[in-house]
């Protein structure tokens, strides 16, 4: 047996922790002794000890891990709500992260009112392009809806271009949108990738002509498009000084694409009209 100051060194928690387990009937000593008080513990009391702690840390509540405890919960059945709950809490911590990124772009985009330069605005025409597509809807145009659809949007058309062996040639992704025809505020995201005339069909791949722009006010955004938003926004200050409109929603060029998105070079074409 085990003093408690052992169990605890050996089970990497406090002495406190313990005697708290023990009040609340989560973990008690295997044996106390009568006169001294002094409490006791076996190593085979380790594994309950680490089923406690593992739970806890997972945001059971102490009555919640009690219950899971005292109903005998079998190792595999375990495991199971362990690896469940770990789910959980990575999809929280990966939203939380997202929203956390938003927050960082209002802040540069606060931060950055007055002092981005509007002279690297460019207007032009763009030309219509040859697409290899696939499409999807986003809740919203808010990057924290588009970036969830159009990732996965590009990933899977490279593999399908890929696996038709068109990959190699393709060109600069192009990626665009429209409102969705439900009228409820959702965008219908196309994901994009040049293709020469060449390739005339790709299995469950849209090929699409994408007319040009005859005017429209481009601009050149490197980083993440975590970090589009002050961009965005120094254009729609341009357009708005020069006597121009928006005519639409901004296509979105990729010119360099890498596995570091600080490296990403995009550029934003709006589409405008005289005011």
């Amino acid at each position: 047996m085990f003093t408690i100051g052992d169990f605890a060194r050996h089970g990497r928690v406090s002495v406190r922790m313990l005697r708290h387990y023990d009040a609340v009937g989560l973990l008690h000593p295997a044996h106390v002794d009568p006169h001294s008080g002094y409490r006791f513990y076996e190593a085979a009391q380790l594994a309950r000890l680490n089923r406690v702690i593992a739970l806890k840390d997972l945001g059971f509540t102490l009555d919640q891990v009690r219950s899971i405890l005292d109903e005998e919960v079998g190792a595999d059945e375990l495991r199971g709500m362990l690896r469940l709950r770990r789910a959980e809490l990575e999809s929280a911590m990966s939203d939380a992260a997202a929203r956390l990124a938003q927050v960082g772009a209002r802040l540069r985009a606060i931060e950055s009112e007055g002092h981005m330069s509007t002279q690297d605005v460019v207007v032009k025409s763009v030309p219509g392009a040859r697409l290899a597509v696939l499409t999807a809807v986003a809740a919203g145009f808010g990057p924290e809806q588009i970036g969830p659809v159009i990732t996965p949007l590009y990933q899977e058309l490279c593999a399908r271009l890929e696996a038709a062996g068109a990959l190699s040639c393709a060109g600069p992704g192009i990626a665009y949108y429209e409102d969705a025809p439900e009228g409820d505020g959702s965008i219908v995201v196309h994901a994009g990738m040049t293709v020469p005339a060449g390739v005339s069909a790709v299995p469950d791949v849209e090929i699409v002509e994408l007319p040009g722009l005859e005017r429209a006010a481009t601009v050149v955004h490197r980083g993440p498009m975590t970090e589009l938003l002050p961009t965005i926004q120094t254009l729609a200050t341009w357009i708005d000084t020069n006597g121009y409109r928006s005519a639409g929603y901004s296509r979105e060029l990729y010119l360099e694409w890498s596995p570091d998105e600080s490296e990403w070079v995009t550029e934003i074409q709006e589409p405008i009209v005289p005011a």
